[in-house]
Protein backbone atom coordinates (compact mmCIF):
# COMPACT_ATOMS: atom_id res chain seq x y z
CA UNK A 1 0.00 0.00 0.00
CA UNK A 2 1.02 3.77 -0.73
CA UNK A 3 -0.64 6.88 0.76
CA UNK A 4 -1.61 9.57 -1.45
CA UNK A 5 -2.97 13.05 -1.14
CA UNK A 6 -5.89 13.40 -2.95
CA UNK A 7 -9.00 15.92 -3.70
CA UNK A 8 -12.50 14.79 -4.40
CA UNK A 9 -13.39 18.25 -5.06
CA UNK A 10 -12.32 21.80 -5.48
CA UNK A 11 -11.49 24.15 -1.87
CA UNK A 12 -9.28 25.02 0.77
CA UNK A 13 -7.12 23.00 2.43
CA UNK A 14 -9.60 20.84 4.02
CA UNK A 15 -10.29 19.24 0.94
CA UNK A 16 -7.01 17.72 1.00
CA UNK A 17 -7.31 13.70 2.05
CA UNK A 18 -4.63 10.89 3.02
CA UNK A 19 -5.64 8.07 1.14
CA UNK A 20 -4.03 3.88 1.23
CA UNK A 21 -3.99 2.99 -2.97
CA UNK A 22 -2.83 -0.47 -3.77
CA UNK A 23 0.35 -0.52 -5.99
CA UNK A 24 1.41 -3.26 -8.41
CA UNK A 25 4.64 -4.73 -8.23
CA UNK A 26 6.82 -3.14 -10.92
CA UNK A 27 7.26 -4.72 -13.73
CA UNK A 28 11.13 -6.74 -14.52
CA UNK A 29 11.88 -3.40 -16.70
CA UNK A 30 10.65 -0.96 -13.76
CA UNK A 31 11.69 -0.12 -10.09
CA UNK A 32 10.18 0.93 -7.27
CA UNK A 33 11.40 3.82 -4.57
CA UNK A 34 10.37 4.30 -1.21
CA UNK A 35 9.36 8.14 -0.93
CA UNK A 36 9.05 9.04 2.69
CA UNK A 37 7.74 12.86 1.94
CA UNK A 38 6.17 15.10 -0.41
CA UNK A 39 5.52 19.19 -0.57
CA UNK A 40 2.40 20.71 -2.80
CA UNK A 41 3.79 22.93 -4.40
CA UNK A 42 2.28 26.27 -5.94
CA UNK A 43 0.91 24.88 -9.23
CA UNK A 44 -0.72 22.64 -7.19
CA UNK A 45 -2.62 24.74 -4.35
CA UNK A 46 -3.50 26.41 -7.71
CA UNK A 47 -5.32 23.44 -9.01
CA UNK A 48 -6.69 22.57 -5.81
CA UNK A 49 -8.36 26.23 -5.98
CA UNK A 50 -9.65 26.02 -9.60
CA UNK A 51 -7.45 28.62 -10.61
CA UNK A 52 -5.04 26.88 -12.55
CA UNK A 53 -5.43 26.52 -15.88
CA UNK A 54 -6.11 22.63 -16.49
CA UNK A 55 -9.16 21.08 -14.80
CA UNK A 56 -9.22 18.48 -12.42
CA UNK A 57 -10.30 14.95 -13.06
CA UNK A 58 -11.75 13.68 -9.44
CA UNK A 59 -10.46 11.99 -7.25
CA UNK A 60 -6.88 13.92 -8.52
CA UNK A 61 -3.79 13.62 -6.56
CA UNK A 62 -1.18 16.02 -6.04
CA UNK A 63 2.82 15.49 -4.78
CA UNK A 64 3.81 14.75 -8.03
CA UNK A 65 7.46 16.04 -7.54
CA UNK A 66 9.04 14.37 -4.15
CA UNK A 67 12.69 15.17 -2.89
CA UNK A 68 14.89 12.73 -4.36
CA UNK A 69 15.48 9.58 -2.50
CA UNK A 70 19.31 9.37 -0.98
CA UNK A 71 20.58 6.68 -3.35
CA UNK A 72 23.83 4.69 -3.25
CA UNK A 73 25.70 3.57 -6.39
CA UNK A 74 28.23 0.93 -6.91
CA UNK A 75 31.32 1.96 -8.62
CA UNK A 76 32.03 -0.34 -11.65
Amino acid sequence: MSRIVRIHEYGDASVLKIEDLAVPAPAADEVQIAVKAIGINRAEVMFRKHAYLQEAEFPSRLGYEPPAPSLRWART
